[in-house]
């Protein structure tokens, strides 16, 4: 009998796993949820229920793979952990599934999509992949600037139609138009591509790519980078304003408590893994990546606080 956990808060815990086969309460599935997430409950409980799919957030592959305190519970009943709500870099994923001895997989999807376009059947497994299209849905490529449609391998942004599109926003139609077009595509803000056997990857937010003098920058390419570090825990990047290049890549991380390496050497590291423009220009040791209750990295919140720094108050 499987086993699965999943926090109810995320738009895909009841309609993707609860009433959903082969996870669900349709499939005779034993579910099992906790009132508020703890790691060491949680670990607990997959040890004494014998949980063997797992619904999680990037934040919770990471201390799968990281944090010593897993290694004290017995989670050998797992075949299967899918990640959800925000990326989950392909590396974090390879670790956190050899850690484990089970596939770590994506899919995607969004509110608007109600909420899965995009999964991950059982064997078809590919790193940093979230799946592939769903039944009866649709996905293109599109040049987020000549609106045109591109080839397999080639990034622009992910559009999708298909009968879990929503309606539109209540009492909204200017921002349901800006979203979902004429033709029923909706345009999920995302950026991408797609290889030849069908599977999509996300690499990042079309608003969030850093402009760095004419070159567009990923954050999520540098952050999978900078977790590459073996004393580095958890980052963020974010694009600050610069005169001369526009904007500058610069990095947040948090760091092993026996860390030895400085800011300046991490920023090495990351540079002899990147194209020249792609290089972090400035990087900061924080105590905490500040992130959603889903795991999304707040960029927002860094953004305001490098601003505060640069124009402290008067007085």
């Amino acid at each position: 009998m499987e086993r699965s956990w999943r926090p109810r808060f995320r738009p895909g815990a009841l309609p993707a796993r609860i009433l959903r086969p082969p996870a669900g309460r349709r499939a005779g599935a034993t579910i099992v949820t906790l009132p508020r997430f703890d790691l060491e409950q949680f670990l607990r409980v997959h040890q004494d229920y014998r949980i063997t799919r797992s619904f999680v957030a990037p934040p919770i592959v990471l201390a799968l793979a990281k944090h010593p305190l897993v290694d004290k519970f017995d989670l050998s009943a797992l075949t299967q952990v899918l990640s959800g709500a925000a990326p989950l870099k392909a590396d974090l994923a390879a670790d956190c599934g050899r850690r484990l001895g089970c596939e770590v997989v994506q899919g995607y999807g969004m509110t608007e999509l109600s909420p899965v376009s995009h999964c991950t059947p059982r064997g078809r497994f590919k790193p940093g992949s979230v799946g592939v299209t769903a039944p009866n849905t649709q996905t293109r490529i599109v040049d987020p600037v000549r609106e045109t449609d591109l080839g397999t391998g080639e990034e622009g942004e992910i559009y999708v139609r298909g009968p879990q599109v929503m309606k539109g926003y209540l009492n909204n139609p200017q921002a349901t138009a800006a979203t979902i077009d004429p033709d029923g595509w909706l345009h999920t803000g995302d950026l991408g591509h797609i290889d030849a056997d069908g599977h999509l990857y996300v690499t990042d937010r079309l608003k969030e790519l850093i402009k760095y003098k004419g070159f567009q920058v990923p954050p999520a390419e540098l952050e999978a980078v900078l977790l590459r570090h073996p004393e580095v825990t958890d980052a963020a990047v974010i694009g600050l304003p610069d005169e001369e290049a526009g904007e500058i890549p610069v990095g947040y991380v948090t760091l092993r408590p026996d860390a030895s390496s400085s800011p300046a050497e991490i920023v090495r590291f990351v540079a002899s893994q990147v194209a020249g423009y792609k290089q972090i220009r400035r990087l900061e040791v924080i105590d905490a990546i500040p992130k959603s209750p889903s795991g999304k990295i707040l960029r927002r919140i860094l953004r305001d606080a490098a601003a505060a720094q640069a124009d402290p108050p008067a007085g």
